[in-house]
């Protein structure tokens, strides 16, 4: 159904810091409840719902004093009343009960709480689990521990293929990049998306807010074992807005027409039952939405919160625009990087006018006295076959003495990102490429990440490179850093490394290889990977046994239609040797950078830690592996590995078994996170837990990593290629700080991109034997009923195929027909 156009007095997309202050009306602060008070005289001051926030000076005093705690506010995705914050000792979360104690804040937002008096924390009944007791985490197992990114583009340079396969978008450049998609996160999403616009629950768009009774105590806590308790409280300051304000929902009239409200705003309810309802303006609205309120049922809008008064339930927003129809993907994809404060606008003039200008751009002749030349050596990349913004290329030179030069080289990003100008402000605000299903929105300009810094083969780039003196067995003999110049002879997929790997004697076809510079032969990239691989399977099995951990989960791949964008399959990700080769060298050239630099600046290192797992539930996990009888050793990083790898048999049971553990231990993982060594006093915080390692960085992905960047100005300032970074320790930090929420937002769009993905794949990809509506009642990309092999009542077997035919619903419309 196609809608007038009109209006909308909101600001732009894409530059979700920062909302702007709109002043609300003055009959907006009252609750629904409220409302019929206002006019009576004798009612006075209306009466608060929320506590005002305690004053900046005083929340400094009480977080000294110990009397405040603060951390990042996490709402349970599940179950919106209920809200934790870490314990600063590791133990398990403190509670925050209902709505008023979360006091206007909102889902990831840095908070200062105060513990309620005991007698008002929350009973933890024995039997409940930790899913009761504990926030779902939005995916917080971290990166490292999980297989190396997989990035994608958009479609429209697959046209002549009909088919593209698209694997699941999984952010980073090394083995902790890459973040796995667990079942139950997955099908969270699936119930959150849109694809259906029903919304449980919140039918009733002015019902009070009220607390879920069931986590309420009115008992004696006194006689309550320590355990059975969980400390609550509730939220008196918020220290730092980090939710967009911005949610994806859908307009309703509100429900009283005769009320002074209704002629003046609608509700706007989000999908997102972690963000309150929201007053916003007709006049924000369509022109006919007053009239024909049903028309725009299905139609999903972007709304920003504005304002959240202590005397109202409901936040006071702004619309923002109107996206389009639920359940679509574009629609759903832009209301998610919006949710999460993706910016995904174009870059400003100013921004693209500190790159190159004169194009096609060239090395100038001086770059070549201040690097190593390195273009006539065999140098090529492996990514997937997708793949534009290559940032790493590998080379492996045998030796006379039986040894080998093996080098990781990283394009020299530094080199076209001026220090302090527009284009590095802005890649510092955005901090990471994301990647979604279809496509990715860059970090940096396109004729960056796809030109002038992508390490294209048999074209001539600057770089940054490790260069090591290897024995066959991956012991390191010496080590040099330095600004090169390569020219990468061919561009592998990892799929075509597979084939080298798996072929070691056997010549490869050329028609199943890419093209291949003429200075260097097939046989020779081919050798080149043999001997890479062997030194890898070294590198990675003494990182293990030096106590490395490892958590596989599973990744989905997509295969798209390239003319409709819309899902045709999926299945899981096959994490290969191929790709574990690439992974070992970019883990050995993050850790050789990260001890340059700190060496060279103690005090101003960018370096990335990753603490032990929480405590709690950590203990909680081992208590039920006793019980369950699984011999799992939790001492340890490596421990934890060898029990994964070695408890288990080879048989389909025991592998299921090993799968739904390794979920399990993913819970009380910690995220990686980025600092500033100067700002840690203790080197035992510095540590990798998951690669146990006493020092990491990030410097493999300055393409699509901000972080990486950074690091690169470092090693160069360490080399005397330039002088120190200007930046204080505090300075520093806080980039970092940015750098790791953008990272956990660009985690949490990945992740929903491929919830999309995979709930519209359900919706309108129906199994064969699952016949399909009479021709005429069908889009164009269904298939015809008498495609249907299968009698319908085969459905059955399915529970989760409510939009059968046989059950009467359509998959792509679910109504009747």
């Amino acid at each position: 159904m196609s809608h007038p156009d009109y209006r909308m007095n909101l600001r732009p997309l894409g530059t979700p810091r920062g909302v702007s202050t709109v002043a609300g009306p003055h009959d907006i602060g009252a609750s629904p409840g409220d409302k019929k008070s206002k006019n009576k005289s004798t009612r006075g001051k209306k009466k608060s719902i929320f506590e005002t926030y305690m004053f900046k000076e005083d929340v400094s005093e009480g977080l000294k004093r110990g009397t405040l705690i603060q951390g990042v506010l996490r709402i349970n995705p599940k179950k919106f009343h209920e809200a934790f914050i870490p314990s600063p000792d590791g133990d398990r979360d403190i509670f925050i009960d209902g709505v008023v104690a979360r006091n206007r804040a909102l889902n990831g937002d840095l908070v200062v709480v105060k513990l309620l008096p005991e007698e008002q924390w929350k009973v933890v009944k024995p039997e409940n689990n930790d899913k009761e007791t504990e926030a779902a985490y939005e995916s917080d197992i971290p990166e490292e521990l999980c297989g190396r990114h997989l990035p994608q583009q958009s479609l429209k340079s697959y046209n002549d293929s009909p088919d593209v396969i698209i694997e699941a978008q999984f952010d980073g450049s090394d083995s902790e990049d890459g973040h796995g998609i667990t079942q139950n996160v997955l099908v969270d999403d699936v119930k959150k998306l849109s694809v259906c616009v029903s919304e449980k629950g919140r039918e009733d768009g002015d019902a009070p807010v009220t607390k879920d009774e069931t986590t309420c105590i009115s008992q004696d806590t006194r006689a309550l074992p320590e355990k059975s308790l969980q400390r609550s409280a509730k939220v008196v300051y918020i220290l730092e807005k980090k939710h967009s304000r911005a949610a994806t929902g859908f307009l309703k009239l509100l429900a009283d027409k005769n009320s002074e409200l209704f002629r003046k705003y609608a509700l706007f309810s989000p999908s997102d039952h972690r963000v309150p309802r929201i007053y916003v303006p007709l006049k924000d609205c369509p022109q006919d939405f007053v009239a024909r309120p049903k028309d725009y049922a299905n139609t999903l809008f972007i709304c920003r919160i504005v304002d959240w008064k202590e005397d109202c339930n409901f936040a006071l927003g702004q619309l923002a625009k109107s996206l389009g129809q639920a359940g679509e993907i574009e629609p759903e994809t832009e209301g998610i990087l919006t949710e999460y404060g993706v910016d995904f606008s174009d870059f400003s003039s100013e921004v693209l006018e500190c790159l190159p200008q004169g194009l096609p751009w060239t090395i100038p002749p001086e770059e070549f006295s201040k690097r190593r030349d390195l273009r006539k050596d065999c140098i090529f990349t492996i990514d997937p076959s997708t793949a534009r913004d290559l940032d790493d290329a590998l080379s492996c030179k045998p030796l006379a003495d039986g040894n080998f030069e093996v080098g990781v080289h990283i394009a020299d990003v530094s080199y076209f990102v001026p220090e302090g100008s527009d284009l590095d402000k802005v890649a510092a605000e955005r901090a990471t490429s994301v990647y979604l299903v279809q496509k990715v929105v860059p970090m940096l300009p396109r004729l960056l990440c796809e030109e002038l810094c992508s390490l294209n083969p048999m074209s001539d780039k600057l770089t940054f490179s490790v260069i090591w003196t290897l024995t066959p067995e991956g012991k390191i003999l010496d080590e040099w850093f330095g600004r090169t110049i390569i020219c990468s002879c061919t561009k592998l997929s990892y799929e075509h490394a597979q084939s080298m790997i798996e072929s070691p004697t056997e010549k490869i076809p050329a028609k199943e290889l890419p093209p291949i510079s003429p200075e260097h032969s097939s046989e020779e990239v081919h050798q080149a990977v043999l001997n890479l691989h062997q030194i890898a399977k070294q590198l990675r099995q003494q990182r293990f046994a030096d106590g490395a951990l490892r958590l596989d989960q599973l990744k989905l791949a997509f295969t798209l239609d390239h003319e409709t964008g819309l899902p045709q399959g999926c299945h899981i990700y096959e994490y290969r040797d191929s790709n574990k080769l690439v992974e070992e060298f970019m883990l050995l050239a993050n850790m050789a950078v990260a001890h340059k630099i700190h060496r060279a600046f103690p005090e101003q290192a960018l370096l990335r830690r990753h603490p032990p797992p929480q405590t709690r539930m950590l203990n909680d996990l081992v208590e039920f592996c006793d019980q369950m009888g699984l011999p799992v050793d939790f001492s340890s990083a490596g421990a934890l590995n060898k029990s994964l790898t070695q408890t288990f048999g080879d048989d389909k049971y025991s592998l299921a078994r090993k799968e739904v553990l390794t979920n399990m231990c993913s819970g009380p993982m910690q995220m990686a996170l980025y600092f500033c060594s100067g700002l840690l006093q203790d080197p035992a915080q510095f540590r990798h837990y998951a690669l146990n390692v006493p020092l990491y960085t990030h410097f493999t992905s300055p393409i699509r990593r901000f972080a990486d960047v950074l690091v690169h100005r470092l090693l160069a300032a360490a080399l005397g290629y330039r002088e120190q970074l200007d930046m204080a320790p505090d300075t520093l930090q806080k980039q970092a700080d940015h750098c790791n929420d953008r990272r956990m937002a660009s985690k949490r769009v990945q992740e929903l991109s491929t919830g999309l993905f995979f709930a519209v794949l359900v919706k309108v990809s129906p199994p064969a034997w699952c016949p399909s509506p009479p021709s005429g009642s069908r889009p164009s990309w269904a298939p015809t009923h008498q495609e249907a092999s299968r009698s319908p009542g085969q459905c059955q077997e399915v529970p989760w195929l409510q939009h059968c035919p046989c059950r009467r619903v359509a998959p792509w419309s679910q109504k009747p027909w």
